[in-house]
């Protein structure tokens, strides 16, 4: 979808495609799928690896195993294998005669985009592994972002494969480049990431704007045009795990810092998928805890009303990406001296596949989201659906956490957002105790049962929807009394899916 079509802005083209190291005519041997041999007899002369075999992931295991098992663990290799992803697309294609075209696999699926395979995304299930999903080539082949949203990233289908590395050690597999989208210190890095995380619909909704939050965020501003940003979207995503070669071929070559290829955020694997505990761990133990919300706070005053404090550390709106399929909640538990809950006096107490928000239950529920509107202004699910109104020019109504604004430089709050409960036990009094966390699962129930209902995702997909807690929770008492303010505890456990990736670490020992 073109900029003209939305109104946005085009991303600035980030395309360099000049290369440093393995230009044709090296000589070495190759071993297609094995790690190779740099040392061996340089009168062989060099054949690379054909673009076609480097668009298989399993062709990279063999020179680059701990950013394979990272990648074969993310969400960016199940893209096109969610069953809610297939169930929306099925749907929305049926719904919309076609008209959705290639919206959501260019994004999921998108070397069978590229290579002709696919223009609805229909037939993914027939396709080779190597055509689902966010595969290594389609990120390492990149040479420009066209625009800044609907996955307007252009790959060059040849046989270098491009990085941030100025000085990359010469490959007996390919071809390597620079370029500066892979460059954290430059904003072509961002763009990057930002074209696929920024969503626009052809009558002009911006149904996902992670990218766009971000720009306007305390951490996407910049000094001046050449400057970097204050943090990036591989600050946190990618954070930094290893020092060691790029690639275990060819030997002696240098270590470096190596940047993880896991990519938390809050979605997570609902089928059979390799190594599902640790998708979860570094989501719910760390990311959520360092990355995430961890100011949290709250003030009492008596005799029953609790204000409470949030705000969020992350560099993007809280939820963020499909926000209007995204719940995100406070929990509030409130207890009496025995010890029991107090169910009246509670708000956020959701169990297990429960709709979360049913807008009669819980009349204190302090619910973080997107809602999404049809042209005559209705609240809608499906993504397809939303569009301008007079009630609603946006097509879209956000309650989502907000991020840090550029002017927050110092951290004061200013972004914070209360809410004032009133938590009373029987007699009209505080409670005993009180608890808050933020809880969040990445698609609501609601949107899910509406997809079973259509007929579209099996309804075994709705028990595997994990409800995610957040590092911050904090506890009231009358112990700590009234006019004070009490503040979170933030709990992560950033080792636990780094021992998971790793069990021979030193912190796993």
């Amino acid at each position: 979808m073109a900029a003209a079509d939305s109104g946005r802005t085009p991303a600035s083209p980030a395309a360099n495609s000049g290369g440093s190291g393995g230009a044709a005519g090296q000589t070495g041997p190759i071993d297609a799928g094995h790690a190779l041999d740099a040392s061996a007899d340089a009168a062989v002369s060099v054949k690379y690896l054909t673009p076609e075999q480097l668009r298989d992931p399993e062709t990279c295991k063999g020179c680059h195993p701990s950013h394979y098992r990272e990648w074969a663990s993310s969400m960016h290799a199940y893209a096109a294998r969610d069953p809610v992803f297939v169930a929306m697309n099925q749907r929305g294609q049926r719904e919309t005669k076609g008209e959705l075209g290639d919206l959501c696999v260019r994004c999921h699926a998108p070397m069978a985009v590229a290579d002709g395979l696919t223009r609805d995304g229909l037939n993914l299930a027939q396709l080779p592994d190597q055509q689902r999903g966010v595969s290594c080539y389609f990120c390492h082949n990149a040479v420009a972002v066209e625009d800044d949203h609907n996955g307007a990233l252009r790959i060059a289908g040849d046989d270098m494969m491009r990085g941030p590395l100025t000085d990359a050690v010469e490959s007996f597999a390919h071809r390597s480049g620079f370029t500066d989208m892979f460059d954290h210190a430059k904003p072509e890095h961002n763009a990057m990431c930002g074209g696929c995380h920024d969503i626009v619909l052809k009558n002009g909704v911006e149904l996902e704007r992670t990218y766009r939050e971000f720009q306007h965020g305390l951490y996407g501003q910049r000094p001046s045009e050449s400057a970097p940003t204050l943090e990036n979207c591989a600050g946190c995503h990618m954070p930094p795990s290893r020092n060691q070669p790029a690639a275990v071929s060819p030997a002696g070559a240098p270590k470096r810092t190596l940047h993880e290829h896991l990519w938390p955020g809050v979605d997570v694997a609902l089928t059979d998928f390799p190594d599902k505990a640790l998708q979860r761990a570094a989501i719910e133990d760390c990311q959520l805890g360092i990355a995430s919300v961890q100011f949290l706070t709250v003030d009492v005053a008596a005799p029953n009303v609790f204000t409470f404090k949030l705000e969020t550390n992350a560099g993007h709106n809280q939820p963020s990406g499909a926000s209007q399929d995204r719940r995100m909640w406070l929990e509030v538990l409130a207890y009496d001296r025995e010890g029991k809950l107090i169910d009246a006096a509670s708000s956020g107490n959701i169990a297990d596949q429960q709709i979360e928000d049913d807008g009669q239950r819980d009349p204190q529920l302090w619910m973080f989201r997107d809602r999404i509107f049809d042209a005559a202004g209705q609240e809608r699910f499906m993504f397809w659906e939303a569009a301008p109104s007079a009630a609603h020019p946006l097509g879209y109504e956000s309650s989502a956490l907000p991020v840090r604004p550029m002017n927050d430089m110092l951290g004061i709050g200013t972004h914070s957002v209360q809410k004032a409960f009133t938590l009373a036990a029987a007699d009209g009094s505080a409670p005993a105790r009180v608890t808050a966390r933020l809880r969040m699962r990445p698609i609501g129930m609601d949107v899910l049962q509406d997809l079973v209902q259509s007929g579209d995702l099996d309804a075994a997909v709705l028990r595997e929807m994990p409800t995610l807690t957040f590092g911050a929770q904090l506890e009231w008492t009358q112990a700590d009394g009234f006019m004070k303010t009490v503040s979170a505890q933030v709990k992560t456990d950033c080792d636990r899916y780094r021992c998971l990736l790793d069990p021979s670490g030193s912190r796993c020992q």
